[in-house]
């Protein structure tokens, strides 16, 4: 019935978002969600090039970086996505992600990730740890990095400056940018705290 996969994908994909009566949030993950998985590269794929012409505008698009689980995702990797999809895709990040192999827990700071990178973003999505309670650093750490993202936003003028700083660097709070050594620190005090109020409650 149709002449390639993205066709297909993307007519089934466009006939339940209308069926569904277009709401706001509708994710579709595309076979080729990462760069790793495209052929030759992101901006010459067939397959995306098809996907962002024919996927309707208000379905947003997953992309996890430049492999499954990315150490570093950059402005300019999101540009070549963007301007492929034709629109800015919601980041699926691995970061932490643990299920490939659970005898593995990550612990430390979100970090390689570019600073002003969310504007061109329509969303991010924080795949966890398996265990529950090993989140509590990373889920922090996001959250100051998102903080320090709306200030930047917040102050456009500066988001030029931050992209020169390399990805995941420690520079200090002095000049507004993020760093993920105080970004952990920050964590491990609340979480001392957290894990010090759980141990006063009845039972523990």
């Amino acid at each position: 019935v149709f002449p390639s996969l993205a066709q297909a994908q993307a007519s089934v994909a466009n006939e339940v978002y209308q069926e569904l009566g277009q709401p706001c949030i509708f994710l579709f993950c595309p076979t080729e969600y990462c760069s790793s998985l495209c052929s030759p590269s992101p901006s010459q794929s067939c397959y995306l090039q098809t996907i962002g012409q024919e996927l309707l505008p208000g379905i947003s698009v997953i992309w996890t970086g430049p492999k499954v689980v990315s150490q570093e995702l950059s402005a300019v990797l999101l540009e070549e996505v963007e301007a492929v999809l034709r629109r800015r895709p919601v980041i699926w990040d691995n970061l932490y992600a643990n299920d490939y192999d659970c005898r593995r827990v990550f612990l430390g700071p979100y970090m390689g990730r570019a600073p002003g990178l969310m504007s061109r973003l329509q969303g991010l999505l924080l795949n966890p740890n398996c265990e529950l309670q090993a989140n509590f650093i990373p889920i922090h750490t996001l959250g100051t990095w998102f903080q320090n993202e709306l200030g930047s936003c917040a102050h456009p003028d500066q988001a030029g400056m931050e992209e020169v700083a390399a990805l995941g660097d420690s520079q200090g709070a002095q000049d507004g940018s993020y760093s993920p050594q105080e970004a952990l620190e920050l964590a491990l005090c609340d979480w001392v705290a957290e894990i010090n109020q759980q141990a006063l409650e009845p039972g523990r």
